[in-house]
């Protein structure tokens, strides 16, 4: 949006200049595919080619944002970008932008701010979870330890900082908060409610901070590095939040459907870990009310699951429990209040894809 931010995004060498095409990207975005609940953009003459081709702009600044003369350094940072992913926030972020002139430079540097700062969560999040996969792949602490991927965790999001630093204090301020939250959410998952702190309103705060925040900023830079109306700032603030909440609520009843997940996460394995999610906590309150089977399960649950068999039995018991179906109403409670969030934005196709999105990540079986 500023020109300072523009200018340096193209005089660091980070970009194609307005008069040379950008071959790589173009290459690049012949092959890339929308995830689901973005599939009609395709469909539109100019929002789908401009959006696949900022996309693979996204992903080729990426890789060079994580170059490191370093090989050690190199080869951990690129570990995850490499396994892939559904580059969600990237994509928010520049669908956001066609609210205003998402053909400013600025605009994809602030997508791939969003992106290096989710990689860099990622690293940590997988240490702390001691999570064997990550997107099908070994994760960096597997492969390197503990220490290593903690900091090349670090190491991503300095470079996240030094990119939004040169977009302007604003963007600056919003990463900072964003991490501050993603922090604090990690932190309060780690320690667990409080005695007096009811656990579900206490999960459904930490996957706010955890996930719905970075959703929240993705939306919010590309409005604001698009020239947007002022006015849809808040708006789409609110829309990330309760997206990114019902996102992650879908996760946790994915993982008890019995469906093994693309990211190679298998079913069952948030149980496995003790991991506190919407069912089993939907299942600790029925248990309360006197529910027996619940009761029954819970001992399950709580005891050695160590086996597959038992694992398998405990995912199968949680499946076919009500609370499954309770968990699903939940999350598509959140995906519809994010959607009526958009009620004052523009009618159009960015609008009507926001939408989509929304219903999408609560209609997946994987």
């Amino acid at each position: 949006m500023t020109n300072s931010a523009d200018q340096s995004w193209t005089h660091a060498g980070h970009g194609p200049s307005s008069s040379e095409p950008d071959l790589n990207t173009t290459a690049i975005a012949t092959g890339l595919q929308l995830p689901a609940g973005f599939a009609a953009i395709a469909g539109d003459p100019e929002l789908g080619p401009a959006l696949t081709t900022n996309l693979a702009r996204v992903e080729k600044r990426l890789r060079e944002a994580i170059a490191n003369s370093d090989p050690l350094a190199d080869a951990t940072s690129r570990h995850l970008v490499e396994a892939g992913g559904k580059r969600i926030r990237p994509l928010l972020t520049l669908l956001c932008a066609h609210l205003g002139d998402a053909s400013l430079p600025a605009v994809v540097q602030a997508a791939v701010v969003v992106e290096l700062t989710h990689l860099a969560t990622l690293y940590h999040d997988d240490v702390m979870d001691s999570a064997p996969f990550r997107r099908g792949a070994p994760t960096a602490h597997e492969v390197w330890g503990n220490s290593v991927a903690v900091l090349t965790g670090d190491l991503i999001f300095a470079r996240a900082s030094i990119l939004v630093s040169e977009l302007g204090s604003r963007a600056l301020g919003i990463q900072a908060r964003t991490f501050e939250r993603l922090c604090l959410g990690q932190l309060h998952e780690t320690v667990g409610p409080r005695p007096d702190e009811d656990p579900l309103a206490h999960y459904l705060s930490v996957i706010a901070d955890k996930t719905g925040s970075l959703v929240a900023a993705s939306g919010q830079l590309g409005a604001i590095f698009s020239g947007a109306d002022e006015a849809y700032e808040p708006l789409l603030v609110e829309y990330g939040e309760k997206v990114g909440v019902a996102f992650q609520l879908a996760d946790d009843v994915i993982d008890v459907t019995g469906i093994k997940v693309k990211s190679g996460k298998s079913p069952g394995t948030d149980l496995r870990e003790g991991v506190p999610t919407l069912p089993v906590l939907l299942l600790r309150n029925a248990a309360r009310d006197g529910d027996q089977t619940a009761v029954e399960l819970l001992t399950l649950i709580d005891g050695d699951l160590s086996s597959d068999e038992a694992l398998t039995a405990a995912v199968a018991g949680l499946r076919e429990h009500p609370v499954t179906a309770q968990s699903w109403v939940v999350a598509r409670t959140w995906a519809d209040e994010a959607i009526a969030a958009l009620a004052p934005l523009p009618e159009g196709v960015v609008k009507a894809s926001l939408t989509s999105f929304a219903h999408a990540v609560v209609d997946r079986s994987s």
